[in-house]
């Protein structure tokens, strides 16, 4: 199999809930987690990659077969078995394994006993504290009692959260997320992720009619990190990326890639703002 970054097939592995992809925020090989085989989610993001996503929650699954899939996909990585051989070697570095998958992993009522499994496998392995265990998320539901059982164990196993936040107002949310958050439960959510955890936030940004963050966006987005860092909340950082992998929601004919240049100019700016950024293309 040839990993790239525009081609995230969550089959490619020949597994259930257990894939590899090719990061470009992580830098190299992510094992995947998919805790949502059902392609659900509670949010529909305009840019998303799941075909068929469907409005629901993650279904209940086989934990013992996801702990065996991820112990055979990583074994297979460590023996030098995948992906194929001879694939260049930025494309053979183990990065994360990763609770993402095609839908909100934090939807599952099973998310915290995955978490232990997926730290037990990682510790037999020989992989804890080399691998972290990363949590990609909409934050939507960390307010659960469960989802924060589910990230004390993230931070206990050196693991850390990926928060989206691709807007700070409600007309954005709803217009990219088509979720119908309050940008103040957002807030809330994202300081009770990162006392739980170490977090990052996510921003993906994309041309859609011109920047999918558009001069006033792009203030309310600036202001909101600035008051998160007066307020001491203890975030990562940012981690920003372009468009890179075709959407299969109905507006996908209508998005596009931004420039590099452009990504950069805004990472720069969210750097004055006080957060540091991560920028991928």
């Amino acid at each position: 199999m040839r990993l790239t970054t525009t081609d995230h097939d969550r089959g490619g592995a020949g597994l259930d809930y257990v894939y590899a992809v090719l990061s470009r925020r992580s830098g190299g090989v992510s094992v995947g987690i998919n805790l949502n085989p059902n392609n659900a989610c509670n949010w529909r993001c305009v840019y998303c990659q799941v075909p068929g996503l469907v409005l629901g929650a993650a279904p209940e699954i086989d934990l013992a077969r996801l702990e065996g899939e991820l112990r055979e996909l990583l074994g297979r990585i460590l023996r030098g078995e995948f992906p194929e051989p001879g694939a260049p070697a930025g494309a053979r570095e183990l990065t994360d394994v990763a609770f993402s998958g095609n839908g909100e992993p934090t939807s599952s009522p099973q998310l915290s006993e995955a978490i232990e499994r997926a730290g037990a496998v990682l510790s037999e392995l020989g992989l804890r504290g080399r691998v972290p265990l990363v949590l990609i998320t909409n934050g939507s539901l960390v307010h659960r009692p469960a989802v924060q059982r589910g990230l004390s164990r993230m931070a206990e196993l050196g693991g850390e959260v990926w928060f989206k936040l691709d807007s700070a107002t409600a007309q954005g949310t709803a217009r990219i997320n088509s979720s119908r958050i309050d940008p103040a439960r957002v807030r809330a959510h994202l300081e009770l992720a990162a006392r739980a955890c170490p977090t990052w936030i996510q921003t993906l940004v994309f041309g859609w009619d011109g920047p999918s963050l558009d001069a006033d966006e792009q203030e309310r987005y600036l202001e909101r990190v600035r008051e998160l860092v007066r307020s001491r909340v203890p975030l990562r950082g940012v981690l920003l990326y372009g468009l890179a992998r075709p959407s299969h929601q109905p507006e996908a004919r209508e998005l596009a890639a931004l420039p590099r240049e452009w990504l950069e100019a805004f990472a720069a700016r969210i750097e004055a703002a006080g957060l540091p950024v991560r920028v991928s293309v």
